[in-house]
């Protein structure tokens, strides 16, 4: 006998994306690939009442042992069920004040506010905490190109995590411990993982299928009342730390850190507690400008080289990502929508042209390029290459 978190996660895994996909089918045969149409609506139907007969189940049920012990993964099957009627369009922010998913808003918001997340799906959910069964993890359809965009996101995000581990063993050892050095290539070999990876999807994931039939899901939607944005391949923990263990990055710049204030409730808990720690630490940058005077020793030669070729690999996966996938995936497909569908393109919110003007300073904060308009450490860097021999 399955309970009714078993039966809810079932259908999730099985019935759920079966709907979505033939959906999917229905869209992509279409001259418009954004309409919603006629012949979508007995899936439609299909899809709301079944998602809305287990999440009732679970709302009756409570905080017990048999739903609520598996909060967070529970939390992501209502998540995905309401984006996917969001993707749908059986629910849309701009013709509603609440959302008619009243159950699912409902069981969504009491899970969200007991253990200190967005009452929504998140990254995290399709990414790093998402269990395969049989080989098989919880997605939206079963089109290959959502598979691609899934699997190179995770492994990404798990090599950004894997330099993050690295660099915040380094604080209790100092700088010019001889294991830093270890720490340091650990590092720089993860990062060049996740530029491995990201080339990988570029030269895989299709664009057309991404931009019609994948990310749509990621789209913003109300819960009660409110609107939060779609989820973000960056909604971890583990880039920021770079960021900001590093040095290219300040928790005390206005802008960066009204990103980080907007994405703490996207990030998984013990992300958001990793996440304010080390916004509390020193950073490697501003300790190698204070080590100038020991640029005679062979740690700091050695420690300084790899550092360097760290915020190096930091930088080209910043740049690679604005410069390759930001364009491939979503700038170049959009000169083909009108202007209204313009409005409900990023899964962040704003414009298209707001967000890419914000993505485009953190590219060059994170690569340390040279520029008039905002502060990056361009010329620290350089003051410190200066000192190698």
């Amino acid at each position: 006998m399955y309970d009714n978190f078993s039966q809810f996660d079932y259908w999730i895994r099985h019935q759920f994306v079966d709907i979505n996909t033939a959906l999917e089918e229905i869209y992509w045969q279409q001259e418009d690939k954004t309409l919603i149409s006629n012949a979508a609506k007995p899936l439609l139907e299909q899809l709301e009442h079944q998602g809305k007969h287990f999440i009732t189940q679970l709302l009756a049920e409570g905080n017990t042992d048999q739903g609520f012990e598996h909060a967070f993964d529970l939390l992501g099957n209502v998540g995905l069920y309401m984006a996917a009627c969001r993707r749908h369009e059986i629910t849309e922010p701009s013709r509603e004040t609440h959302s008619p998913l009243q159950q699912a808003s409902a069981l969504a918001m009491h899970i969200g506010a007991s253990i200190g997340v967005i009452p929504r799906f998140s990254t995290a959910h399709l990414t790093t905490h998402n269990k395969a069964v049989d080989g098989v993890y919880k997605r939206f359809t079963t089109l290959i190109d959502e598979k691609v965009f899934v699997d190179f996101n995770t492994k990404g995000i798990l090599a950004y995590k894997q330099a993050a581990d690295s660099l915040l063993r380094i604080k209790p050892l100092g700088l010019s411990h001889p294991a830093t050095a270890e720490l340091l290539k650990a590092a720089v070999f993860a990062l060049q993982n996740v530029h491995r990876h990201n080339e990988q999807l570029f030269n895989t994931l299709d664009t057309e299928r991404f931009f019609y039939c994948v990310r749509p899901y990621y789209k913003p939607h109300r819960v009660g009342s409110l609107v939060y944005r779609g989820a973000n391949a960056g909604d971890f923990a583990g880039i920021n730390v770079i960021d900001l263990l590093t040095g290219l990055c300040a928790g005390n710049d206005p802008s960066y850190s009204q990103m980080l204030v907007d994405k703490f409730l996207y990030m998984m808990p013990e992300d958001q507690t990793i996440l304010r720690d080390c916004m509390r630490q020193p950073n490697m940058l501003d300790q190698f400008m204070a080590f100038a005077g020991e640029q005679h020793q062979p740690w700091y030669q050695e420690h300084l080289k790899l550092f360097l070729e760290l915020c190096q690999w930091h930088g080209l996966t910043a740049i690679q990502h604005h410069n390759q996938l930001v364009e491939k995936y979503i700038c170049q497909p959009a000169t083909q929508l009108n202007q209204s569908q313009m409005a409900t393109l990023t899964a962040s919110g704003p414009p298209l042209e707001v967000l890419l003007n914000s993505l485009s300073k953190l590219r060059d904060r994170r690569a340390a390029a040279k520029r008039d308009d905002i502060a990056t450490r361009f010329n620290d860097l350089e003051t410190l290459k200066a000192t190698l021999r």
